[in-house]
């Protein structure tokens, strides 16, 4: 059996992410990428199954680096707030940094790879938010809400802010676009506003279409 080389199976996994972004999924085979490589395509079966076990294995090793950057400094114990706000940096500082592995990761989790993918990576982090969001609501400090509005509403716009950043540009018409942590913080405050529960009232908004109950009389004096 030939003697695997570190630098070359490591060589191998980071042409496969580059093509994979660059050309997408679909026809990306292990000929291209051992031509990429520089390497033959029977070295590729000395570290990898196929196809299929090579981009598993890089999207594994990529999103566990990333997984753990997210995690940096941050407590699932912190108030809701400041626990955002630290998830928020983490997660722009290190698409910021490594944004091939980030497009890499979003497009992985659109093949059918991405379930088998759930079952073999740690759930060290989705325990961490887990825990985190449970511990915010339970102090009143984030609205109960399905995962999608919550997800859409705590993440998405990051996401948005990220993408902008690296096409350099946001809407048609709107110009360059550059993210400064001073923008991200701005978002972020909004975010927080959506997910904050609204203090209880004694007198409570009316709603659309009825009249605002009449304060009951003062009893007249004898």
């Amino acid at each position: 059996m030939r003697a695997r080389d570190p630098r070359k199976e490591k060589l191998i996994r980071r042409k496969a992410m580059e093509l994979a972004v660059r050309e997408g999924f679909d026809g990306l085979s292990m000929h291209k990428i051992a031509r990429a490589a520089k390497v033959s395509a029977g070295t590729l079966y000395v570290y990898f199954e196929d196809r299929d076990d090579l981009l598993l294995q890089v999207y594994l090793e990529e999103s566990e680096k990333a997984l753990s950057a997210m995690l940096r400094g941050f407590d699932s114990a912190m108030p809701f707030a400041e626990g955002l706000r630290v998830q928020w940096l983490n997660r722009a500082r290190y698409y910021m940094r490594h944004p091939r592995s980030m497009l890499f990761q979003e497009q992985f989790k659109h093949t059918p790879l991405h379930e088998r993918a759930l079952t073999l990576g740690g759930t060290r982090f989705r325990e961490a938010m887990q825990a985190f969001v449970r511990g915010a609501i339970r102090r009143g400090e984030l609205v109960r809400a399905p995962l999608e509005v919550y997800w859409s509403t705590a993440f998405a716009p990051l996401y948005n802010l990220l993408k902008f950043h690296t096409q350099g540009k946001s809407l048609p018409g709107a110009g360059k676009f550059v993210l400064t942590e001073a923008l991200l913080l701005q978002t972020l405050e909004l975010a927080l506003k959506a997910l904050t529960p609204l203090p209880a009232t004694a007198d409570p908004v009316p709603a659309i279409g009825t009249k605002k109950p009449s304060a009951a009389p003062e009893p007249k004096g004898k």
